[in-house]
């Protein structure tokens, strides 16, 4: 391991020579182990971040610019619902998604209020689904508050999102 016995250049006790231990360590198995480590976390972690999977129509609309990390509601080809990747019955997503977002306010300091209006949520559903089912979802949603409600889709490989047209103020008709 690195570790060997030289002569000492004083003299011990009765004018013999004495031994000290001189310990260099040896890091190159250390390095080797760390970078194998690494090599192996590099190649999973992109495998741990898998979602609900779910078809997502293609559109080509801008994405949405957001500070906060929203609350991320999923419907899938087979119309169950999932918050944050968890399965929840359609009864129990509004008293969710609202435990949910006191809990984000008072973490984030605004006093515990917990306004739904506040918290930005993004509803992901199966191009697949009928699209009743996913209104009932956004329905309830925005029924219990949650103002800040946005429906995902995905971008054409290869196009580009459109940009958006800025709305003219069009001169009043005259009667």
């Amino acid at each position: 391991m690195g570790v060997s016995l030289s002569h000492a250049t004083g003299r011990g006790r009765g004018g013999r020579r004495t031994l000290r231990p001189n310990a260099d360590i040896n890091v190159t198995p250390f390095v080797d182990v760390m970078l194998v480590l690494l090599i192996v976390f590099m190649v999973t972690a992109p495998l741990l971040t898998v979602g609900v999977p779910v078809d997502l129509p293609q559109t080509r609309a801008q994405n949405i610019p957001t500070k906060e990390q929203p609350l991320q509601v999923t419907v899938d080809a087979q119309g169950q619902i999932y918050v944050q990747k968890k399965p929840v019955a359609m009864e129990d997503l509004v008293p969710m998604l609202t435990a949910i977002a006191k809990a984000q306010a008072s973490a984030a300091g605004a006093g515990g209020s917990g306004a739904p209006g506040e918290t930005r949520i993004f509803v992901f559903g199966d191009q697949a689904l009928a699209y009743g089912r996913i209104m009932q979802v956004m329905g309830a949603i925005t029924a219990a508050g949650f103002t800040r409600v946005a429906l995902i889709s995905e971008t054409p490989k290869g196009q580009a999102a459109a940009t958006p047209v800025p709305a003219t103020t069009a001169p009043a008709p005259r009667r």
